[in-house]
């Protein structure tokens, strides 16, 4: 059984739960399930990096919640009994993860910011087994052919999503991703940052990393390739795209995705943002059409001051987001208008 017919086979699994209403909550179960899969075997490489380092690997998640102690299939057989497997995710799993203590840990960061709004919908432990049994069956992620394949997958996942009438929020074509990252052609040789203040599930910031490999050449340091990593920079404020993101980010080789933070990029104040927080490229599609929360935006200047979201994220790239002589690709509803102080 292909990656593809095991992740569409988990779904119907899920149809089968009272607890999992629709699409959306399908995709939500699935990518905090893979999320952890997927960092539990990242964490053995860790652990096999720490040893060859003669040093001891600590991981950041309470034992208990580590996916290997509650959820992997050892010898064939499950972890965790069914009839307990539901009451441990919620009363354990869930409430650890979201309270995690960072500690300025960046791991720790981006395994909190996953759950804080995540949550688990399914309510049948058999089901969840049955889930758990097919993700541990299918993916390796060790296996670079797997890791090929998951990257698929996630098309997959993010066509689904697409289907379920939620595409206008946090999807953009990958042929116009690619496009637009080619056009402001960022360096990886000046380590030029970019930066998508909307960065939905990250289809800018892969496009982004596939760019800046490309620039790797047989010459290239370690230092260029951990480079990739400290180059791109994304913000998110809704929990289900974050959580793809950062799991996009695990897929594409990025070790440790604490640069994708989870919050509301508009709702920092106009006066708040740094000149050191300016980067070199903007590369972005926000939501547009849409009317932020009453207060957001209010502290704007008053000539631009709107809630229309595109207006909003525009003016705060051009002023406030980009270097001078900085360089930007947005995707913009049609008829939007650049006034004159816009351009200025």
């Amino acid at each position: 059984m292909n990656l593809s017919t095991t992740i569409k086979s988990i779904q119907d699994i899920m149809r089968k739960d009272d607890g999992v209403d629709g699409d959306a909550q399908r995709i939500g179960q699935l990518t905090w399930m893979l999320f952890l899969k997927i960092y539990d075997q990242r964490e053995e490489e860790w652990e096999d990096d720490a040893k060859d380092q003669g040093k001891k690997f600590r991981s950041v998640l309470p034992a208990d919640c580590r996916w290997r102690n509650w959820a992997a299939y050892k010898h064939g057989k499950p972890q965790t009994a069914a009839n307990a497997l539901i009451q441990h995710v919620n009363n354990t799993v869930f409430p650890k993860l979201k309270d995690l203590p960072v500690d300025g840990n960046p791991r720790a960061r981006v395994v909190r910011e996953v759950f804080i709004d995540s949550n688990n919908y399914m309510k049948s432990g058999t089901l969840m087994l049955a889930v758990i049994e097919k993700l541990d069956e299918a993916i390796d992620f060790h296996d670079l052919t797997s890791r090929e394949q998951l990257g698929d997958i996630y098309e997959q996942i993010l066509n689904d999503l697409r289907s379920a009438g939620n595409a206008g929020e946090f999807y953009t074509p990958r042929a116009v991703t690619s496009f637009m990252v080619q056009m402001v052609n960022p360096s990886l040789k000046k380590r030029e940052i970019v930066l998508d203040p909307a960065c939905g599930t990250g289809g800018f910031l892969t496009a982004t990393i596939e760019h800046f490999r490309k620039q790797l050449t047989k010459k290239s340091s370690a230092d260029d390739k951990k480079a990739i990593e400290d180059c791109i920079w994304g913000i998110e404020k809704k929990q289900l795209p974050h959580l793809l993101c950062v799991t996009n980010m695990l897929l594409h080789g990025i070790e440790v995705p604490s640069q994708i933070e989870h919050r509301n990029t508009l709702a920092k104040g106009w006066n708040d943002w740094s000149p050191s927080e300016r980067v070199d490229c903007v590369i972005t599609n926000p939501p547009f059409g849409g009317m932020e929360d009453d207060g957001v935006g209010s502290s704007y200047p008053s000539d631009i001051r709107t809630r229309e979201t595109a207006d909003l994220f525009l003016a705060l790239i051009v002023k406030k987001l980009l270097k001078d002589k900085g360089r930007g690709a947005v995707v913009l509803p049609q008829q939007f208008r650049i006034d004159r102080e816009m351009r200025a």
